[in-house]
């Protein structure tokens, strides 16, 4: 499967993440690197079995709108 990377540059090292799996993230010295380290994580999370518990439930969980977003909105 492919997975969308967001990946930078910043004060020498090259950072990732994957916004298709939060919580895969990266930090390599070279871009290739970093596409490893984050196909790894990608890897290990969807080889990670979570147990069924019956009483789970699925929420949403809502935050407000950060204020670069709300300043970025047209006039």
């Amino acid at each position: 499967m492919k997975y969308r990377a967001i990946v930078k540059q910043s004060n020498g090292w090259w950072i990732g993440w994957l916004l298709d799996l939060p919580g895969v993230n990266a930090q390599e010295k070279t871009r290739d690197e970093l596409l490893k380290s984050l196909r790894i994580g990608a890897e290990d999370m969807l080889a990670t079995r979570i147990a069924f518990e019956p009483d789970a439930v699925m929420t949403i969980v809502e935050a407000p709108d950060p204020d670069w977003l709300l300043s970025a909105s047209p006039a």
